[in-house]
């Protein structure tokens, strides 16, 4: 009985150094989780008119490397073949008071149907970013907002938020909206056809056929261009090999920031004209009526809330997790020396 006694202690013991310690039910998430907790309920339009719509599908967001590869001077010759399964991207950068996760959504082409006065591009990269408050919780509270429809800004604010106006007055309320495929109230975005400019919904709505993206893990293909359900899939920025990594790729971007483009596969043609090099990644994005330079919406965001918005009690404005800030110099040196763009 002793010998069995002492072989018992001697196994829970051993049990004991080798049980995995539980997790504390207040773990913080991570920014994968983070990202797709807030990742917007996102409406497309849709137009089918016109060759270059592709019956639509050149509203479909999409992977970078939609077709295959990472040349950028190929996605508008491609975009009637490769896939159109929905991805977004997203970046998170922190303050000990605020996480701030930016969303890209990729279109390979912005097309016009008519001859009269706007051009066409190849590539097309808009999208948001959106201000957390860190308030002790697993997700924070959402504060504000800022959109990129072409070369312009807008901002917004969900009702509740303790945020005010400041240099730039705020444009309207940022709704939420309940997912069918989890728990939460997400924003809710929306982008317009052809050019893809991206506001709070419903500045831009859908205008007959649409799409209604909601984030995921999966990436699914719209069924048609009116499909009402459709899952994205969420694609890190700062991933290995991901679009930050790419950023000094000469066959994805023309310079820092800028995708490449040309030309090619009928971009222009029976319209006013194409323009190359003319889409933008976060850290190429630009409101040049505006006091923030080019790419502070992604890469120092913390400023570029004080500039939009009044916050009682302020932010920090140094950063715990800031990827992009390791090349902030060359960012600022390239938004200096760039050309302007017109995306």
């Amino acid at each position: 009985m002793r010998i069995n006694r002492f072989l018992g202690v001697a196994v829970l013991a051993a049990a004991l150094l080798v049980a995995p310690a539980p997790t504390p039910a207040s773990a913080a998430v991570g920014r994968a989780e983070l990202a797709l907790r807030w990742a917007p309920i996102h409406y497309q339009d849709v137009d089918a008119t016109g060759t270059h719509a592709l019956g639509g599908r050149s509203d479909y967001i999409t992977a970078v490397d939609f077709d295959g590869d990472l040349n950028g001077r190929n996605n508008w010759d491609n975009a009637g073949t490769g896939s159109m399964a929905a991805h977004a991207y997203y970046s998170v950068v922190e303050t000990s008071t605020h996480w701030y996760i930016t969303y890209l959504f990729f279109h390979p082409r912005d097309w016009v149907d008519h001859p009269f006065f706007e051009t066409e591009h190849e590539n097309d990269g808009e999208g948001v970013l959106l201000a957390i408050q860190r308030d002790g919780s697993d997700y924070g509270v959402l504060r504000g907002a800022v959109t990129v429809a072409h070369s312009d800004f807008y901002s917004y604010t969900p009702a509740g938020s303790t945020w005010t106006n400041g240099r730039e007055t705020i444009d309207g309320t940022l709704q939420l909206q309940s997912s069918p495929h989890d728990v939460f109230t997400h924003p809710v975005t929306a982008q317009e056809s052809k050019g893809h400019g991206l506001k709070a919904y419903p500045q831009y709505n859908i205008d007959g056929d649409g799409l209604v993206y909601y984030p995921s893990t999966v990436a699914e293909t719209p069924s048609s261009g009116n499909d009402r359900d459709v899952r994205y899939k969420l694609v890190d920025i700062f991933a290995a090999g991901g679009l930050w990594a790419q950023r000094a790729n000469a066959s994805l971007f023309a310079s820092l920031g800028t995708f490449a483009g040309d030309t090619t596969g009928g971009c222009g043609s029976g319209t006013w004209g194409c323009s190359t090099n003319s889409a933008n990644a976060p850290w190429g994005w630009d409101d040049g009526n505006d006091l923030p330079g080019r790419g502070e919406l992604a890469s120092d965001p913390a400023k570029l809330v004080t500039e939009y918005f009044t916050i009682p009690g302020g932010v920090s404005r140094s950063y715990t997790y800031n990827p992009y800030s390791g090349a902030a110099a060359a960012l600022k040196e390239a938004a200096r020396t760039a050309p302007p763009t017109v995306d």
